[in-house]
């Protein structure tokens, strides 16, 4: 059964049938979203559709709505990812190299715009933002490691949080105001974010350090030393 906050399962030759009906409840669950919403009643239509009852559906999917959700961004790093190994990284340069993967991960979202919609709506709400930022960041994560991101420092950490945001603000453009406007966001984005790598080379800028000081001037309040 999937979990809303596992990692992918490492793929298989031989898909066994838990994985392979719960992508047949997600294809028919994206063909009711749209009308049905994203809601624990889309899992159990979705279900009856893949002649399932309520609790075996239940069964495979027991947190209903949230584990779909992720079923459905995991897909769609697949699907981007398999866009993104046909480039040569050897002639991009890293900004490219973000640039296409951002774009690749919305044009994989965007197929399924329909549903993406109620999907986005779904994680938007305060109970589910945990899972929506757990999801972005794993996107994000597939993303920097097909870039040929090696960073196991702070840098590790940065890298993949300045990215969920890009993911997550250029989907949200994407599906408000189209294509060239997303692309155009995802571009600022990482002017930005170049800007902010050169100037933590120049600086030498630590996460981690800003993070003791903040603690150290916690303490000195806390304990008056």
């Amino acid at each position: 059964m999937v979990k809303a906050n596992a990692k992918p399962a490492a793929p298989s030759s031989k898909p066994d049938w838990a994985d392979t009906t719960e992508q047949e409840i997600l294809d028919a669950a994206l063909k009711i979203a749209e009308h049905e919403g994203w809601t624990s009643r889309l899992a159990v239509l979705a279900g009856a559709a893949c002649g399932l009852s309520a609790g075996e559906t239940e069964l495979l999917l027991p947190q209903g709505p949230a584990d779909l959700a992720a079923l459905l961004s995991r897909r769609h790093d697949t699907r981007a990812l398999t866009v993104l190994a046909e480039l040569d990284l050897a002639k991009l340069k890293i900004r490219e190299r973000i640039a296409r993967a951002v774009e690749a991960r919305l044009n994989a979202a965007a197929a399924d715009e329909a549903a993406v919609r109620r999907w986005t709506g779904f994680l938007a709400l305060p109970m589910h933002a945990p899972l929506g930022a757990r999801l972005a960041w794993e996107s994000a994560d597939h993303l920097w490691r097909w870039a040929g991101d090696t960073a196991t420092d702070e840098n590790h950490y940065t890298k993949r949080a300045l990215l969920a945001g890009i993911l997550t603000g250029a989907l949200a453009i994407r599906l408000s105001s189209g294509s060239e406007a997303a692309l155009a966001f995802t571009d600022r984005r990482i002017d930005n974010v170049m800007a902010f790598e050169t100037w933590k080379r120049t600086t030498k800028f630590k996460p981690s350090e800003i993070l003791d000081s903040v603690a150290n001037a916690l303490g000195r309040i806390r304990y008056g030393a």
